[in-house]
């Protein structure tokens, strides 16, 4: 099952929820699961989103009554305050970062996204953190965690630059949310007919797999370009069994490299039950060390 992971908060409490674009820009058409903080999962639907602020809008389905952030009392923001990033830490969840509110109104460009007028904190925002909440210690909104820069333009790494879009900011985008929500008809939760199969690597194996990005590649210290992440391993499977752990990574199936989840699914396409494939997982860092392994898995 391919999986992009983030964070979000929900400002509502009939369970309408804000998180970063990029995070669930790839489940708008496919399934998206919800895990709150005291671990009840639930499933949930895209409603719209602003992919120029970074901002998104989903709904859990079918329920109400949440715990909620108000958006109507947000953070004053002020430089050198207390801040605290909320969020699902490198899948994590549950993950606390403390620092300070280091500036206001940066303009940064990631890839092919242009940021505007961002806050800047020394608190941790690691992959995962993506469409978290920033507060200050009374609970208020100070932002959305957004990206942190690993390195300047030149190449120069950094530490505690991190970057969240404005409380402000986000409730203008919210009303705008709101407007095309209450437009829509009332979603069908995902668990119908239209949800997509398991994916290869999952319903064989029991191994959920992720592309590795770039932030992650940085984060885990891993040779760039090589290799699938496996995020999730399900218990008592083939996978399991044999030693495959959530963290490794997927360097080669049978005498093919990989470097896609795409390309895996691809190659375990024509796997039948009772058929044995060669996985070489590990890892190997970008400072040289590398332990890797080749490991039989039956397909259940």
């Amino acid at each position: 099952r391919l999986q992009s992971l983030g964070s979000g908060f929900i400002v509502d409490p009939a369970g309408y929820i804000v998180t970063n674009e990029h995070v669930v820009q790839r489940a708008a058409d496919l399934r998206i699961e919800v895990t709150t903080s005291n671990g009840k999962v639930y499933n949930a639907h895209y409603i719209t989103g602003d992919p120029k602020k970074d901002l998104a809008f989903i709904k859990i389905d079918g329920k109400s009554g949440f715990p909620f952030i108000n958006l109507d009392n947000p953070s004053p923001n002020l430089l050198g305050q207390t801040v605290i990033v909320l969020g699902n830490s490198v899948g994590y969840g549950s993950s606390i970062s403390r620092g300070v509110l280091s500036g206001l109104k940066r303009d940064i460009t990631i890839g092919d996204l242009e940021y505007k007028d961002l806050l800047q904190t020394d608190a941790a925002i690691n992959p995962g953190n993506s469409g978290g909440p920033v507060v200050d210690i009374a609970g208020r909104l100070v932002g959305v965690s957004s990206a942190k820069m690993a390195f300047t333009p030149q190449g120069v790494p950094t530490q505690g630059v991190g970057f969240a879009i404005p409380a402000e900011t986000v409730r203008e985008a919210v009303k705008g949310f709101k407007a095309v929500a209450q437009k829509q008809p009332s979603a069908q939760p995902n668990g119908s007919s239209n949800q997509p199969a398991a994916a290869n690597a999952d319903r064989l194996f029991g191994m959920q797999l992720q592309d590795l990005t770039s932030e992650l590649t940085d984060a885990f210290g891993l040779v760039p370009g090589r290799g699938v992440l496996v995020s999730a391993v399900e218990p008592e499977s083939p996978a399991a069994e044999i030693g495959v752990e959530r963290g490794l990574v997927i360097y080669r199936v049978g005498r093919h490299d990989v470097n896609s989840v795409k390309s895996i699914e691809a190659l375990l396409e024509r796997v039948q039950s009772g058929m044995t494939v060669d996985f070489t997982v590990g890892i190997v860092r970008s400072d040289g060390t590398r332990q890797i392994e080749t490991v039989p898995l039956t397909a259940r």
